[in-house]
């Protein structure tokens, strides 16, 4: 749902209203960042081809014939021009104002680039340890499994390869945003600066205290960005590493299950059908349902659910067949927040989303609600632009949140689930 649109470059409004502030916020981003790789690439491309066509052919003029010549007026002297004095010319001012503001932004482009330099110093670093790491952990697994399937151990590792390099590209795309922030900041700051300095050689000492008191201000506000953006590094190191070792543990185990499960089928079948031909039973089904690009009524809500959730158990509790607590139908957001009003900070429940092929997670605040779209149009279940960890099914993805806070400004968990008020329940459509 995200790359569809990055790379439409539009969200329909409906669905924007449904995105809390922080989940628009980070949307706007993704799009001015990919409105700046286009522009980027759009330059370079310009800049070859201007490049190409001027290679066959050069300048025939050698150095000799260059000269100057005089711009002469009417009287026939020389032509003199006073800045800011003839018609049409911007006031010295202004100009003197541009010149500061653009020397403020070539400061603060150079400043963001060194940053951005050590900044992916350290995320490369970083996950070249962790992917070291990882690769020990996984040979001692299948040292200790004795694992005979060394195509499936193969699969398992690329798979967890692919996810290093996704996650370390996620983390780039985030450091950038986070050094074109703080370069639009700093440009702001250095103005004033440059401004501040400009004055200084006109007016007393009182304003130069001033100046470095303001200095002095900006330094220790650098200080504190710095130490929050180490902090929200921290807290979201801790959540990746924690989401893939839960992540591959569970895999693990369920790819073991899978391979036991499918030797003793093909056991049972060599016994009873000595036949090479596959019983019609095992056949995998023709897939007739097409799902549209989005949601455009509940009747196609609920053949969505019946044919693509519920064979990965969307809804229901952990080995059970029990329904979870939490889980609701198609309600709106109204009735959302009318079922939780009455319970404690941390309530929560799970509601079929009309806006895309997912969900929406619906929170209890102190003081008011959140609410948190959930994709699931692809094989797993993530928060749309909040949380960039990814889960088998919904269950996992409450349970982890359960024990992890869903964003480090709100520090949402999810304590107590809202169930049903009313009988028969609101999802009775979704399992008749």
């Amino acid at each position: 749902m995200l790359q569809q649109i990055l790379r439409e470059m539009y969200i329909d409004p409906e669905l924007l209203a449904e995105l809390n502030d922080e989940q628009k916020h980070i949307l706007f981003y993704k799009m001015r960042e990919e409105q700046l790789r286009r522009w980027h690439e759009r330059e370079a491309r310009a800049a070859r081809e201007e490049a190409e066509g001027e290679r066959p052919g050069g300048s025939n003029r050698s150095p000799n014939h260059k000269h100057i010549q005089w711009l002469h007026g009417i009287d026939g002297d020389v032509w003199v021009w006073i800045m800011g004095e003839a018609p049409g010319d911007k006031p010295y001012e202004q100009i003197s104002e541009e010149l500061i503001a653009e020397r403020a932004r070539r400061q603060a482009q150079k400043e963001a680039e060194e940053l951005w330099r050590q900044k992916e110093a350290e995320i490369t670093k970083k996950f070249r340890d962790a992917m070291a790491n990882e690769k020990a952990r996984i040979l001692a697994e299948k040292w200790k499994v004795e694992m005979e399937d060394r195509k499936a151990a193969k699969v398992l590792e690329e798979r967890i390869h692919e996810e290093f390099k996704r996650k370390e590209e996620e983390e780039r795309k985030r450091g950038e945003m986070q050094i074109r922030l703080q370069e639009e900041q700093r440009a702001k700051e250095l103005y004033w600066t440059l401004k501040q300095a400009q004055q200084q050689s006109q007016d007393s000492e009182k304003e130069e205290r001033e100046w470095e008191e303001q200095l002095r201000r900006s330094k220790a506000a650098d200080e504190e960005r710095r130490r929050k953006a180490q902090r929200a590094r921290d807290e979201y190191r801790r959540h990746s590493l924690r989401a893939i070792q839960k992540g591959t543990v569970a895999g693990l185990s369920n790819m073991f299950q899978e391979i036991s499960l499918y030797n003793e089928q093909e056991a049972k079948l060599n016994n009873h059908h000595p036949s090479p031909t596959p019983p019609k039973s095992l056949l995998v089904p023709v897939r007739v349902w097409e799902r549209p690009l989005r949601p455009v009524s509940r009747d196609v809500i609920i053949r969505w659910f019946k044919e693509e959730q519920l064979p990965r158990r969307a809804g229901f509790e952990r080995n059970t067949k029990s329904i979870a607590s939490w889980f609701h139908g198609i309600i709106s957001r109204e009735d959302a927040e009318d079922l939780l009003s009455n319970m404690t900070e941390g309530a929560f429940l799970v509601r079929v989303s009309e806006k895309i092929w997912g969900y929406t997670l619906s929170y209890r605040q102190q003081h008011g609600f959140k609410h948190f779209l959930v994709d699931a149009s692809g094989d797993f279940y993530s928060f749309l632009g909040v949380d960039p960890n990814r889960h088998a099914t919904l269950t996992d993805l409450i349970d982890f949140h359960k024990e992890e806070i869903i964003t480090v400004s709100g520090g949402e968990l999810l304590q107590k689930p809202c169930g049903q008020r009313d009988n028969p329940p609101d999802y009775h459509m979704l399992f008749d």
